[in-house]
Parts: C-alpha cells; sequence; structure tokens
C-alpha cells in the first residue's frame, strides 16, 4: 500500500463517523486511533516478552518496572495490557471496556499523550452512537509496522491527516506543520557552516522548537544528522500548544527513541517549559501574523519588570502579530559565544521585514538584532509553498558566532523563482522545492558571493536615522467678522466662559453679558479691517482694549480668542516661544529617514533645504530605526513596450472583431 493509499484508508475512516460527527471533529477520532495503531504495530515484536516479564516480576522487590519493560522494547514506552489491536477486534462485545484497558496499560508517558487527545471522551461518544467496534476493527486492517511504514513516512501520513482536518475546520494558517523541503532547506543552512564538527565521532547536540507542532522540524533535523554522520547524536527539544499536534509529536519522539519528556506542552510566551536551559541549534515555524493578547499581561510583565534581563527586553511588536515574540524568545536561548554559541532559523511572512517605523518594538527588536550583529542571512521562498497560505514566507537565520567572513554582513538571497509546480496541489500548496533547487539554494548560502540570486550588505545599510523636520508658525491675526464667528462656535469659548451647572440667574446673566462684551471689544478692534503679523502685536492690542473697558481676560479665554482669530499666513513673521526660539508648525511637520551610512546635515543640506530653507532639524525627535527592503534590492526594471507595438495589437484585435462581425451579420 503506497503512501497516498494509507492516507485514502486512514481518510475512509470517516465514512463511519459521518452523521454522528461533525466533519470538522474527525480528526477527534482519527488523530488518536492513527497513533494507537501505530503504537501497537511497533509494539508487536516485543509484545509477548514484556507481558512475560512483567507477570514474573510483579510483587517482586524492583517496584518501578518501567526501566526493564523499556528495555524490552527499545523505545521509551511499553504496554503490559492483554489486548492489541487483533484482540480488540476478536471481543467485538465487551469493546469499550477491552479499549480503555488497553490504553490504560501503556506506560505513564505514552498514556498521558492519548489523554491530550481527550479519547476518552471520543469513546463513550462512539459507543453511544454503536460505531466504536466497526472504527476500532477497520484500525486493524492497515498496517503501520515500522518494516512497512517507515518514521519518516509515518511523520508525512500524520501531517496529511493534520493539514485535512485544518482545512475542515478552518484553522490558522500554517499553524501546525511546514512542508518537508523547507525544513530540509532549513537544517541545510543550520549545519552547513558545522558540517566539520558534526562529522566528529561520537558528537552530541542540541536542537529545540519552541512551537514544534507534529514534530516534523525536529525528525528532519534528526535524519539529516543521522546521515551525516551516524555516530552523532541530535536530542531533540520542543514546546507546543495544541494538544493534537503536542500528541502526535510525542508520539512520534517516542517511536524514534527520543525523550518525550523533552517535548513540552503550552504556550512558550505564558509558560516556558524550558526556563534557562540553551541550546546548540534552534528551528521553528510560527504561527504567521497571530495575535498574543491571551498572553499580553505575562509578556508585558516581564518586559517591564526583567528588561533585557528577560526574554522581550528589545521591545514588544503590535499585538497582532507575535512573529518577533518567538525570535526574541529563541534568541534568549542561545549559548554565549565562548561556549559555542547557537544557530536558527525561523519562518516569517514579510511583515517583519519593515512593519513599524523608528522607535516601534518591532523596528527597535531588527536594530537589537542587527547591531549585535547575529542576522546571517534571510532567504525569500517561492510563494503558495504552505498548505494553508499563499503569502511570500522567508527564512532568517540567525547565529552569535558569525565565522570572519560574515561578521558585520547580512546575505540576503532571492529564491522566489526556483521551485516546481507539484503534480497536484495539497490546500493551497502548490509549488514545491525539489532536491535541486534545495541544493542550489542551500550552494548560494555556503558560497556567500554577490549574484542575480544573492546580495550582501554592510549591517548599516539597513539602518536609518528617522529625522523630524520643522518649519516656522507663521501666523496672522485679524478681528474679521468671519473669524469672530468662528469664535463663537468655539466650543472652547462656550465652554471657558459659561456659568457653573449650579450656577445662579445672576451668574448666568453675567457669563452671557462677558461673552457679549467680548465679541464687541473684538468687533471693535476690527473696524479698522488692520492685519496683525504675529501673535505679541495683536496680544497687545487686545490687552489694551480689555484694560480700557475693564474687561478681564483670563488665560483659557485669551488663548480661545487667539486660536479663533489667528490664521497661518506665509506673508507673517514667525512665531516665537517664551525663549525666543521658532515655534514649529505641526501641520507642515514632516520626516525623513536618512540612511545611518550618510552624514545626517550633509542630506539635510541637500535634500531638504534647498525646498524649504526655513525648516530645521528637532534633534531631540531623531529615532534610529532599521528594515529590510527585501523585494527592493532585488527590483528588475521592466522597460515599457513601444508604442509601435502596442498600436500593432490594437489594431490587429479591431481588424479581428470586424471579421467577427461579419461573419455573424451574414
Amino acid at each position: 500500500m503506497v503512501f497516498q493509499d494509507k492516507i485514502g484508508f486512514i481518510w475512509s475512516v470517516a465514512d463511519l463517523l459521518r452523521g454522528d460527527y461533525k466533519q470538522a471533529d474527525y480528526g477527534k477520532v482519527i488523530l488518536p486511533l492513527t497513533v494507537l495503531r501505530r503504537l501497537d504495530c511497533v509494539l508487536e515484536p516485543t509484545k509477548t516478552a514484556v507481558l512475560d516479564t512483567s507477570a514474573g516480576m510483579r510483587g517482586g522487590q524492583i517496584k518501578d518496572l518501567e526501566p526493564v519493560l523499556n528495555r524490552i522494547t527499545k523505545l521509551p514506552f511499553h504496554n503490559i495490557s492483554n489486548y492489541d489491536f487483533a484482540r480488540l477486534k476478536a471481543e467485538p462485545n465487551d469493546i469499550t471496556a477491552n479499549l480503555t484497558s488497553y490504553i490504560n496499560g501503556f506506560s505513564r508517558r505514552a498514556r498521558e499523550i492519548i489523554e491530550y487527545f481527550g479519547f476518552a471522551e471520543q469513546i463513550a461518544k462512539m459507543e453511544a452512537a454503536n460505531i466504536l467496534y466497526l472504527v476500532v476493527s477497520k484500525f486493524t486492517e492497515i498496517d503501520l509496522h515500522p518494516d512497512a511504514v517507515p518514521n519518516t513516512e509515518m511523520g508525512y501520513i500524520f501531517e496529511e491527516l493534520i493539514r485535512r482536518f485544518s482545512e475542515q475546520s478552518n484553522e490558522t494558517a500554517g499553524e501546525h506543520f511546514t512542508p518537508r523541503e523547507v525544513i530540509r532547506l532549513m537544517v541545510n543552512v543550520l549545519f552547513i557552516e558545522d558540517d566539520d564538527a558534526l562529522r566528529k565521532p561520537g558528537i552530541i547536540r542540541t536542537l529545540y522548537d519552541c512551537a514544534a507542532g507534529t514534530g516534523g522540524m525536529l525528525s528532519v533535523a534528526e535524519e539529516y544528522l543521522r546521515e551525516l554522520n551516524p555516530d552523532a547524536h541530535l536530542e531533540v527539544y520542543g514546546q507546543e500548544l495544541n494538544n493534537e499536534s503536542f500528541a502526535i509529536c510525542n508520539s512520534d519522539m517516542m517511536l524514534k527513541g527520543q525523550n518525550p519528556e523533552n517535548i513540552k506542552f503550552g504556550n512558550s510566551f505564558s509558560n516556558d517549559g524550558h526556563t534557562g536551559r540553551t541550546f546548540d541549534y534552534m528551528l521553528t515555524n510560527p504561527p504567521f501574523g497571530v495575535e498574543w493578547k491571551k498572553t499580553e499581561k505575562e509578556v508585558r510583565d516581564e518586559y517591564d519588570k526583567l528588561g533585557y534581563a528577560g526574554r522581550f527586553g528589545a521591545g514588544l511588536p503590535r499585538i497582532n502579530d507575535g512573529s518577533f515574540l518567538f525570535l526574541q524568545h529563541m534568541l534568549a536561548k542561545m549559548k554565549r559565544a565562548r561556549d559555542g554559541g547557537s544557530r536558527l532559523a525561523i519562518v516569517f511572512n514579510g511583515s517583519p521585514l519593515f512593519t513599524g517605523d523608528a522607535g516601534s518594538g518591532e523596528s527597535n527588536i531588527r536594530k537589537w538584532i542587527i547591531e549585535n550583529d547575529w542576522l546571517e542571512a534571510i532567504i525569500a521562498l517561492p510563494d503558495q509553498m504552505f498548505y494553508n497560505t499563499g503569502i511570500a514566507t522567508y527564512v532568517w537565520v540567525l547565529t552569535n558566532r558569525k565565522r570572519a567572513g560574515r561578521q558585520g554582513k547580512v546575505q540576503l538571497i532571492n529564491a522566489v523563482g526556483l521551485f516546481q509546480k507539484m503534480r497536484k496541489s495539497l490546500g493551497n500548496k502548490r509549488n514545491e522545492l525539489s532536491p535541486e533547487h534545495i541544493a542550489e539554494i542551500t550552494r548560494l548560502y555556503g558560497d556567500f558571493a554577490e549574484g542575480p540570486h544573492c546580495k550582501i550588505f554592510a549591517n548599516e545599510d539597513f539602518g536609518y536615522a528617522r529625522i523630524t523636520v520643522e518649519r516656522p508658525l507663521r501666523v496672522s491675526f485679524q478681528a474679521a467678522p468671519e473669524r469672530i464667528e468662528r469664535l463663537k462656535e468655539s466650543a472652547a469659548f462656550r465652554r471657558l466662559t459659561a456659568p457653573k451647572v449650579k450656577a445662579s440667574a445672576g451668574e448666568i446673566e453675567a457669563a452671557t453679558g462677558l461673552r457679549e462684551a467680548i465679541i464687541r471689544l473684538l468687533e471693535d478692534i476690527g473696524r479698522d479691517g488692520a492685519v496683525y503679523p504675529n501673535r505679541d502685536a495683536f496680544a497687545g492690542v487686545l490687552k489694551e482694549v480689555a484694560s480700557y473697558r475693564g474687561i478681564r481676560l483670563d488665560p483659557p479665554v485669551k488663548k480661545a480668542i487667539m486660536d479663533a482669530l489667528g490664521e497661518r499666513d506665509e506673508a507673517a513673521e514667525v512665531c516665537k516661544d517664551a525663549r525666543g526660539n521658532p515655534e514649529p508648525d505641526t501641520d507642515l511637520r514632516d520626516f525623513e529617514n536618512v540612511p545611518l551610512t550618510e552624514n545626517i546635515g550633509d542630506y539635510f543640506r541637500r535634500e531638504v533645504l534647498p525646498h524649504v530653507p526655513d525648516a530645521w532639524i528637532d534633534e531631540a525627535k531623531t529615532r534610529i530605526g532599521y528594515e529590510i527592503p527585501f523585494t527592493r534590492h532585488f527590483y528588475q526594471y521592466q522597460p515599457l513596450r513601444p508604442l509601435e507595438e502596442i498600436d500593432g495589437e490594437i489594431r490587429a484585435l479591431e481588424a479581428e472583431i470586424q471579421e467577427m462581425l461579419q461573419e455573424v451579420m451574414g
């Protein structure tokens, strides 16, 4: 039975669930039963020996038989139940009790994994619908023995099943898994710098995935290292939030002889399962553009209280995209450079490249990463590479132990055109990387040389100073009728001169009289149509006339008058503050991004002053930002076609249309 046939057979079990289950809930039955059947097949060769040993040692001096029985299975789990799938099928009348007994017969960790599926509830539901025996017996018909289904293929089966179920329930794009060829590329570029070291006999390294999903990245990395050096050992660690993915990942780890205790359940942000640990390598594909509101309190508390002593000291991204939180979390788990350092690769969409102006959380995180010289390379992947999304994606490669030739530099690789079309689409996945494409991208990375698909930049090429360009406020004042009407309508004028809520009739009359007196005062000032070129000139006249008439203008009232009667006027004099400095006009305020490789003063004199000679830089507002305009660096101008060519095509189309019309008209 080939791979797709196995998938089709397992998927066909859903026919038995139709009517009793919604389509979106099929996975709650099929996934745990697939895992159980796989465990059952793996344990079959040692089943008898385990049962005999368990029976012979029960009640003896050794209280904890788990290590003894695991040595027999040569796996970190076993099952001491007398049942297996064949015997479950043979006793249809007691299927519920027997299946429960079989699950309870697993060793602790394996039993816990099944519990994460919430399968006990599904057993009861299927029993009530009278389909439990039919479903279980159907699974006995598929051979999932390791000889028939290698671990790699079993991983593909799990991932394909999850892909189908996630499509049924419209789950978040890319939440559970990453295409294997993308993982292979990531592992290639992660290990290529260390190939010589990884070939040493008995080498031991650690690898971590903080959004482990079903464990695909951990599995591919382990396979790669085994191919490179059969004597090497990769100890894998991970954390996963989704119950079913966590259960499958743990199952996969157990079946491959890894320690399932290294895979933790929970949210990496609010409940870090590997606090204090550091790793040699890290890989992850976090969910794209997912908000982190559920963990906002924990993340902000750590940011505020611990700063750089915690994981998120460089800054917090906007609430609707937690991508950079995953990256900071991983960077916090790098080994110190003097202890060998770490290398990591992470999949992002385009947002982390440029989202956020200078001073924002995203920009500050990019600044922190690049100025620490951790960003080694970014690889742009083809679109339509992932099962549940067709958006553009990028692999970021980071390390705190760059080799000498890469120090102070960032490599950009444009691999968007290196793909082949799939014979059959899988969801939104229509493109794939062939082994040749993976090899070519890996070569581009390893060669570290400029070319059509590769650009190399200095770290500071991505930095810029965001300067605030101010221009002086020029306001003229005139007590013109239309400006006085504007004052009458202003909420500030009405509010500031109105009486309190509990005012007496006399106070109301006094306030009304005050407003009317101010209006008459302004009308008198404006009779001659005079225009005052600055605030001080008009304020002097206003004060003089008000004093003459015995009207007291409190500061709020005076401000309301000045705001209403003043208008921007290029012919007016520059407004100045109490220290005699020009006041900026906020409506004319502008911003410029000056590359860090250029002198700000030179840029300002060349690009700004020729156009606005009265401008200046508010240096207190200058911020340093970083962005990576990936697409711009690989943009190739496509000249417009000649007008003669376009005109010729139009004339040809017109002639064709005329010919068709003549045929219709006869």
